[in-house]
């Protein structure tokens, strides 16, 4: 999302009993996955975060280079919809996202496509690339039968009040990787959650992780769909009482 863009989550119903039903301690971190985006933050208020990519071998979680800085949403975090179920995981706690927030959701994520301004993404591999004009949107409506969708509205009839630019007047979205949270498109649990550009490191967004142009584009290049890139954004004190069950790095 851009500068001041966000969503939230909703705890799904179990179907027996109508109560929210809580994720599991056992990692949602597939066994497939191969490549690792951590996203941390010192508590569940900060706006800075350290981004490292990592690669799994047979030895575990390596880190693919140095850390560097990104920023979240401009009232910090909260625990979103994604692999690890919606709301806290069992016996955990926290703030649960909600559309307009102003937080990044938490947890567990898979990654959708790409997009930008330019005719070719970065790089020669990666997710699939869409380059956008201004018929692209990402519709935060929850009312909309389109919710949480990033469309072409020259092929879809608008049925919105409300929708993100995907070609903004600035230079924040000139690359973006769509983040899998609420992929149920639960009505208000959240919409158009987006790695982008940042506006600087004293910058914050509305639900989006961003980071400097040249950091996202490398990011971007290195990601092979083929070894099921994963999200994982935590709070420190999170991060640290997960680790073991989910089998996070930890050098």
């Amino acid at each position: 999302m851009s500068p001041v863009v966000g969503a939230d989550a909703v705890a799904p119903l179990d179907a027996g009993t109508g109560t929210a039903r809580a994720a599991s301690l056992a990692s949602p971190i597939a066994a497939t996955a191969k490549q690792l985006i951590t996203v941390v933050v010192p508590d569940w208020d900060a706006t800075s975060a350290e981004i490292r990519l990592w690669h799994r071998d047979s030895a575990g979680w390596e880190p693919a280079g140095d850390s560097w800085q990104g920023v979240i949403g401009r009232t910090g975090a909260a625990w979103g919809a994604g692999l690890h179920g919606a709301g806290p995981p069992t016996g955990r706690s926290g703030p649960t996202k909600r559309e307009g927030d102003g937080k990044s959701p938490a947890g567990v994520f898979s990654l959708g496509g790409s997009y930008g301004y330019g005719a070719t993404r970065p790089g020669s591999a990666g997710f699939a690339y869409q380059q956008v004009d201004p018929s692209w949107k990402c519709v935060d409506d929850p009312k909309s039968t389109h919710y949480n969708k990033i469309l072409d509205q020259r092929t879809t009839k608008p049925d919105w009040n409300s929708a993100e630019e995907m070609k903004r007047s600035d230079e924040l979205y000139t690359w973006v990787i769509d983040i899998a949270h609420n992929a149920a498109r639960v009505p208000g649990a959240g919409s158009c959650i987006f790695f982008h550009v940042w506006g600087g490191p004293g910058s914050a967004t509305v639900g989006c992780t961003a980071m400097d142009a040249s950091k996202l584009t490398a990011m971007m290049s290195k990601l092979d769909p083929a070894e099921s890139p994963t999200l994982v954004l935590l709070p420190r004190t999170e991060y640290d009482a997960l680790a073991a069950a989910w089998a996070l790095p930890t050098k």
